[in-house]
């Protein structure tokens, strides 16, 4: 079961973690919520019911990591418009989609991390064979959305664009300053790609 998640009888899935392994998760999660930030009202709103209702903002984020999770819905970076008049609809498309919905799937990223942190916290102290993480259904799939804004995140980072890329961070030297980070992008790919084995089987 190391590094591989493993179907749990009744759903859900299981993986080996070590110590390591463990506080590399723990420690980009923990990045992931910095950088998608507190939220429109912060921790505590006066008034949840406004906050249910707050729109979110218009314009794409600076940050090309936060563009890469946070995309806009109606222009396809790889097809240009038609027209002048074509883009400018699909800029206020995307505006008007990005207003009503950035908000909440910030919301979902955020509890999404929040989930791993909290279960990696909860688990038995780490021994010199690691630990095993057990997740619920539910769970399962908070981790698995996780995992894939890591990536992307990681991915955004490294300039990751297509395959090919990819096919060429796998022959980095190691003295290259990127290949911690392209490990990291690896290793949580493997993990990604086996959980989604394990809640399809």
């Amino acid at each position: 079961m190391p590094g591989t998640f493993e179907p749990l009888p009744g759903g859900g899935a299981a993986v080996a973690l070590d110590d390591v392994e463990i506080s590399i998760i723990r420690s980009l999660a923990i990045q992931l919520l910095e950088l998608i930030g507190p939220g429109p009202g912060g921790a505590a709103p006066e008034d949840p019911l406004a906050e249910l209702f707050a729109e979110g903002p218009s314009e794409p984020p600076a940050d090309p990591v936060l563009r890469r999770l946070f995309p806009d819905a109606y222009c396809d970076p790889e097809q240009a418009p038609d027209s002048p008049e074509d883009a400018e609809e699909q800029r206020a498309h995307s505006a008007e989609f990005r207003r009503y919905t950035e908000n909440d799937l910030r919301a979902g990223k955020r509890e999404s991390a929040l989930a791993v942190i909290g279960s990696l916290d909860a688990l038995a102290p780490v021994g010199e064979e690691g630990a095993v993480l057990k997740l619920s259904p539910a769970e399962s799939r908070q981790w698995l959305g996780a995992l894939n804004d890591l990536r992307l995140a990681i991915g955004s980072r490294l300039e990751i664009t297509d395959e090919d890329d990819t096919d060429l961070l796998y022959r980095l030297p190691d003295e290259d300053p990127r290949k911690p980070m392209v490990m990291a992008y690896l290793w949580l790919g493997g993990l990604q790609e086996t959980l989604v084995a394990t809640l399809m089987a």
